[in-house]
């Protein structure tokens, strides 16, 4: 089945605007192909020191060059609940890759860092350049060109995306994605999110609002609500790049072991010494591009991914822009409902039928690519399943169910939640931004009101402790973009800014900085490019300044005269306690390289 008219142009204008970027990129894949991965180019000291700590059945099938090895990148600690699961993979991979006659070994170890910890702390100023560093951590592991595929065990908010730019870096080689899973469902979200409420008006304290937090983030595996880091668990698999089913299995579990086993098994299967080579550089192309873009439109998925998606896509020589992500936003309809974008989690959108469900909707009405390659084989309709474990311990699946195990949660493609996808792009006198219109309700998409400027988070959270925001405002938080401060999420404006709406004011956020996968029901405008320290518009507002947000039509202004607006001169804003403390200082020289949001925010390109 062929996609719609307006994918297919949406694609092909994606491959048009990429033609010189991917043909440079594939001709490189292709001459990395020609040579090798083969552990005999490596000479015989090399090849001692690449598997000295081997046993020896290991060693001679290494020696011999006979069998292929298997890569393990892991972002393994057990202080962050998402990644604690992958403790144990290693061995559970080394032991599948034997059964299936291959070789594994832990090609290196890639940091990570959890937004929930330091959320709102100095130490989330190295978030967003944490994903160039995975990308570089993960390259220096595989540059020992010891291996003939690689498995990438990786979660969360910048490590699924550091971990893909890695791998599309060696896009001669296969690459399989094995997820850990989300933790099972504590405090539901919502209750989570009143108690969050109460304490920022006084009305509760810290004990109880640490017992609200505790009761959520529980145990082992993934946050439940629908952020950056199950927003990538949803990108990998429509992309192609998990085995079908694998994202949102709970963690220590046996079909959890089950799927990380037959991932091994799959990513020695599609290695140049077997019948089904599939390197990722040419696995991963335009269409695949557009898939991850319509099911993160279909979903409500988080917003850091008009960042991540840009970086992920150029990695593979594809130009993606924030118009082409808006435009297929207007195409697809939104079909889930997982907080914020509802009360759900995503245990209960796994139940109410989850990827196979969604990914069969998506296809039948035509919004995705079907006839795509994926680490599964051709065709994105071997996706559309239902895994259970088998009697003998393997994975078996089952067509999709017909029907939503519930409608409030999962629909069809014929009964949206809303005929348009949960991402906009706004632009005007200020730039551009993105908006996450999914969880705005429609009285709330327009705004028009008064600017009242900030430099952080933690000004506009004093002036609401002061009692100063009780009106009708946008507030403006500038020099927060990837140049002045490393792009933290301004995560804790979410609570005081859905107080203020909850009292009846009209509040809205501009800001050049980022929210997350966890915004919600306050529009937003987010990702303002030019950023304040680059020269933007939005370093030149003033308080006052009357600031019209129309998510509907997609329109961001400041209403003074263009003139007037570059007459002013910028503010010139201090930014010498963002140097230092929590390894800042360390990261100047990304943030002095940084590219634009709507370039991918990274330290290279």
């Amino acid at each position: 089945m062929t996609a719609r008219p307006e994918i297919e142009a949406i694609t092909a204008r994606i491959r048009e605007q990429s033609k010189p970027t991917r043909e440079a990129y594939l001709a490189r894949v292709d001459a990395a192909i020609s040579s090798g991965p083969h552990r005999s180019v490596l000479s015989c000291g090399n090849l001692a020191h690449g598997f000295a700590a081997c046993g020896p059945i290991d060693k001679a099938a290494l020696a011999g060059d006979r069998v292929a090895n298997l890569g393990i990148v892991t972002s393994y600690n057990d202080m962050l609940s998402a990644h604690q699961p992958f403790e144990t993979f290693p061995q559970l991979i080394k032991q599948a890759a034997a059964d299936a006659g291959g070789v594994a070994q832990v090609a290196g170890g890639v940091p990570a860092m959890c937004d929930g910890v330091t959320q709102g702390q100095p130490g989330m100023e190295l978030s967003l350049f944490s994903r160039d560093v995975i990308a570089m951590s993960a390259a220096i592991g595989l540059s020992h060109n010891m291996f003939d595929a690689a498995v990438y065990l990786g979660v969360c908010d910048k490590i699924v995306p550091g971990l893909l730019i890695a791998a599309l870096t060696f896009g001669h080689l296969p690459a399989v994605f094995i997820p850990a899973g989300p933790m099972t469902s504590g405090l539901p979200n919502d209750e989570k999110a009143r108690v969050r409420q109460l304490y920022a008006e006084g009305k509760v304290g810290r004990a109880e609002l640490l017992e609200a937090e505790s009761k959520s983030y529980h145990g082992p595996g993934t946050c439940t609500f629908y952020g950056t880091a199950n927003s990538n668990q949803m990108l990998m698999e429509i992309m192609g790049l998990h085995t079908p089913g694998a994202s949102f299995i709970n963690p220590n579990t046996p079909l959890r072991d089950a799927l990380t086993r037959e991932a091994a098994k799959r990513a020695l299967a599609i290695t140049a010494l077997g019948n089904e080579f599939t390197p990722v550089g040419r696995m991963i192309d335009e269409r695949s591009i557009v898939n991850g873009v319509v099911g993160l439109n279909a979903t409500g998925g988080s917003t850091n991914h008009t960042i991540h998606l840009v970086a992920m896509a150029a990695a593979a020589g594809i130009r993606l822009t924030w118009q082409d992500i808006s435009d297929l936003s207007d195409a697809t309809p939104l079909l889930a409902r997982v907080y914020p974008n509802g009360l759900a989690d995503v245990n209960h959108f796994h139940a109410a039928g989850g990827m196979g469900f969604l990914i069969r909707e998506l296809l039948d009405d035509g919004l995705l690519h079907e006839d795509v390659r994926t680490v599964w084989g051709e065709g994105l309709r071997n996706y559309a399943i239902e895994p259970h474990l088998a009697d003998d311990g393997s994975v078996s699946r089952a067509p999709a169910p017909e029907k939503s195990g519930d409608d409030k949660v999962l629909t069809t493609a014929g009964k949206p939640f809303q005929p348009s996808g949960g991402l906009k792009v706004l632009k005007g006198n200020l730039g551009a931004a993105i908006i996450k219109v999914s969880a705005v309700k429609p009285e709330n998409r327009v705004i028009e009101a008064p600017a009242l400027v900030f430099h952080s988070q933690e000004a506009l959270n004093e002036a609401f402790k002061a009692g100063q925001l009780d009106r009708d405002f946008v507030a403006v938080i500038r020099f927060q973009g990837p140049k002045a401060n490393g792009m933290p999420e301004l995560h804790r404006l979410t609570t005081v800014l859905g107080i203020l709406q909850d009292r009846g004011r009209k509040v809205a956020l501009v800001t050049d900085g980022r929210m997350s996968g966890a915004s919600g029901k306050v529009p937003a405008a987010i990702h303002v490019t030019p950023e304040a320290l680059d020269g933007g518009m939005i370093g030149r507002i003033e308080n006052g300044d009357v600031i019209r947000l129309n998510a509907e039509a997609g329109t961001l202004e400041v209403k003074v005269g263009d003139g007037v607006l570059a007459s002013r001169a910028p503010a010139a804003p201090d930014l010498s306690d963002n140097g230092f403390g929590m390894g800042r200082e360390l990261f100047a020289g990304m943030r002095a390289l940084a590219l634009r949001a709507d370039a991918g925010a990274g330290a290279f390109g």
